[in-house]
């Protein structure tokens, strides 16, 4: 194979590369300090893409792969550059991958999670270039085929997300930042902000059809399904916060877990973690919402947080209790009467001017085919935003109706919606209607 390098400058680069190496238990001393390398004819390549490689010199015999990709308009080498995951393969002896997309739709080098081609499972395009990269890694390195990771934002989180639902049976886990549910875009067409259906703000699809899209993804699939993590800022608008919201209704049903989490906690200000966990406490899916981020993300910390998830640092994630936190509003304690609906409200979390929350509507007696849920809050406190509802109202009292899908609740049964919340995080007074 051909590859071309670019050398770290200075000595002292060098001597802070191999002390850092150094302390490392269990590798061998290095020769020399690593570098960027780009690699050319690493095997099929129908996206056309470019590779670089970072391989650190002290690394385990069969070291863990990491494939790192970029937002729209950048680069491989723009994302080794701008990112911590290459001084985090010096620490914990990894290899990463960082391939750059060269496909334009609208925009210019993002990856391609719109075609036809690149929703199926070697279906061609830039996933089957991607998978090639990771053979090329296994093959020439000696990479350990059970520990292969997917990041990346923006556009490369997106592509995270595509990665882990075409090829589970190749990716250990992945952490997206900034992405979208696999399938959201129709097409090219639909890829560009200002024309996206994805992501102009009104994307809503049940969980089991955003499941159903990744099942389809590989028919007959019936193995071991990669855990994700997903991050997302608050206030981004570019790809709209509301989008987590579906990438974790998407997940969770693939999992066949509940919509609500597990836990919920705060491992750094700002950064408001839920986890989803199966009943032995194993994470499948675990989210964080960056309060008053925008389009800016992994920020410092961020891929330490997606390496000591994918379980390379040593620090595996922390199993969380099995029980659901309680709701700050106690549930009704008894069921609403025939044809009516009541609501109930759990604040998820909370930060300095803002909070989240989320109302679940329960059916009494008998099914209630549509509804609506009046909020009244005090001291200046606003709702922002709302996804599985419409919202409609202003200042503190608002009215959230059903959507389509989840208009008709069975007896005894329930749905939930949820908002963010401008002010003091306080709860709402709650009133539900049925025609």
């Amino acid at each position: 194979m051909k590859l071309s390098r670019t050398l770290l400058a200075g000595s002292a680069a060098l001597v802070a590369v191999v002390a850092s190496a150094l302390m490392v238990p269990g590798l061998a001393t290095p020769a020399a300090a690593a570098s960027l390398a780009e690699v050319t004819n690493f095997g099929d390549n129908p996206g056309g893409m470019r590779m670089h490689i970072y391989v650190p010199d002290v690394r385990p015999a069969q070291p863990a792969i990491v494939v790192a990709m970029h937002g729209c308009g950048g680069s491989g080498p723009g994302f080794y550059s701008g990112s911590e995951f290459a001084s985090l393969a010096n620490q914990y002896g990894f290899i990463v991958i960082y391939p750059s997309a060269t496909q334009q739709a609208g925009f210019g080098n993002c990856f391609d999670t719109w075609s036809d081609a690149a929703k199926r499972r070697g279906g061609g395009s830039d996933p089957v270039s991607i998978v090639s990269m990771v053979s090329y890694a296994q093959q020439r390195y000696g990479g350990d085929r059970n520990r292969v990771y997917a990041t990346g934002s923006s556009s490369g989180g997106m592509m995270t997300n595509q990665m882990l639902a075409l090829y589970p049976d190749v990716f250990r886990a992945g952490a997206a930042f900034m992405g979208v549910p696999f399938n959201c875009f129709a097409n090219a067409a639909d890829y560009p902000p200002g024309s996206s259906r994805c992501t102009g703000g009104s994307m809503d699809r049940t969980p089991q059809q955003w499941g159903d899209a990744v099942r389809q993804a590989y028919p007959g699939y019936t193995g071991a399904r990669p855990p994700v993590q997903l991050w997302h800022g608050t206030n981004d608008t570019l790809v709209p916060y509301s989008l987590l919201q579906e990438s974790i209704e998407q997940w969770t049903n693939v999992f066949g877990l509940s919509q609500s989490p597990t836990s919920t906690d705060t491992p750094r200000s700002g950064w408001n973690r839920r986890r989803f966990a199966t009943a032995s406490g194993d994470v499948r899916v675990e989210a964080y919402s960056i309060a008053g981020a925008g389009h800016s993300l992994p920020s410092s910390g961020m891929a330490a947080a997606a390496v000591a998830f994918f379980g390379l640092s040593g620090t595996s994630p922390t199993p969380p209790p099995a029980t659901t936190p309680p709701a700050t509003t106690p549930p009704a304690t008894t069921a609403p009467p025939a044809g009516a609906c009541a609501a109930s409200y759990r604040q998820v979390s909370s930060w300095t001017g803002g909070f989240q929350g989320e109302v679940t509507v329960r059916a009494g007696q008998a099914a209630v085919n549509g509804w609506q849920v009046g909020l009244g809050f005090t001291g200046g406190t606003s709702i922002t935003q709302v996804w599985s509802g419409t919202l409609s109202g202003s200042g503190s009292s608002y009215t959230v109706r059903n959507v389509s899908w989840n208009a008709t609740i069975p007896a005894g049964g329930s749905t939930v919606f949820g908002f963010l919340g401008a002010g003091t995080a306080a709860a709402p007074t709650l009133s539900c209607t049925s025609p």
